[in-house]
């Protein structure tokens, strides 16, 4: 059997990268998936095409998540076309990279409008509605390694990153009662539209890959079988975890 065979799963941010690369790893998994997006129509349309060749429904509601009238839409959305929601996959963000002396106001709070509290009012509409079905489900945050370290051009990023991370942690506590699990994933350095200029720099590349005992910077692909793990009954134990997947980067110290 299939690990979400019948299960609804929803991704925001689910065109590009991450969030394209977990929608269709539930697909595999047997999951019908709902994807948010907020203006990439091409690539939307291509991630829902994927999942069909795979034989689930799919589903692409356009919206930003920096306003919170998106996220109950999306559920709305979504439960009008699957009847249910099991899975919340909080994946959009975005890291305009900046130095912090300078660092305009406006990137400060559209970085954290999208990550953190898009991240808050998703997670927040998805439970909603679990508890509502009554059976329980599993949300998974697309936190960050940069939730654990530091970055000197990502001072306006690594808080938000944080802060999901601390979000699954009391969430699962909140939601527990109601056989919800909330977990995170901590990507590494992923080769992804977020960072494709910032590595664009051969010499950065080269050090980046340099600092991961695996020897390469990872893939979008390489978060799908932790995030459908993480969302299965094969995790029916875990809640309120934090899963690293960043190719050993954390712990290599020298």
């Amino acid at each position: 059997m299939k690990l979400l065979e019948g299960k609804s799963v929803l991704v925001t941010g689910g065109s590009t990268g991450i969030g394209r690369a977990a929608a269709i790893g539930a697909a595999e998994a047997g999951a019908d998936v709902a994807i948010n997006y907020h203006s990439r129509d091409e690539d939307a349309a291509a991630v829902v095409a994927a999942i069909e060749a795979k034989g689930r429904r799919a589903l692409a509601v356009k919206g930003d998540v920096a306003d919170p009238a998106t996220a109950s839409d999306f559920i709305a959305r979504a439960v009008a076309a699957f009847g249910k929601v099991d899975v919340m996959v909080s994946n959009a963000g975005i890291c305009p990279f900046h130095a912090f002396l300078d660092m305009p106001v406006e990137t400060v709070e559209r970085t954290v409008q999208v990550n953190l509290l898009g991240g808050y009012f998703m997670c927040q509409a998805a439970a909603q509605q679990m508890v509502v079905q009554g059976h329980g489900g599993a949300i998974v945050a697309v936190s960050s390694i940069s939730a654990l370290v530091g970055g000197e051009y990502q001072t306006h990023y690594t808080p938000t990153k944080a802060g999901l991370h601390s979000l699954m942690q009391s969430a699962a506590i909140a939601l527990g009662r109601h056989g919800i699990r909330c977990n995170s994933v901590l990507p590494g350095t992923i080769l992804t539209e977020i960072n494709k200029d910032d590595l664009a720099d051969a010499e950065k590349r080269k050090y980046m890959e340099s600092r991961v005992p695996l020897g390469r910077l990872g893939q979008p692909e390489d978060l799908a079988g932790p995030i459908v793990f993480l969302a299965s009954d094969m995790a029916a134990y875990v809640t309120g975890a934090a899963l690293l997947v960043d190719g050993g980067a954390f712990v290599n110290l020298q």
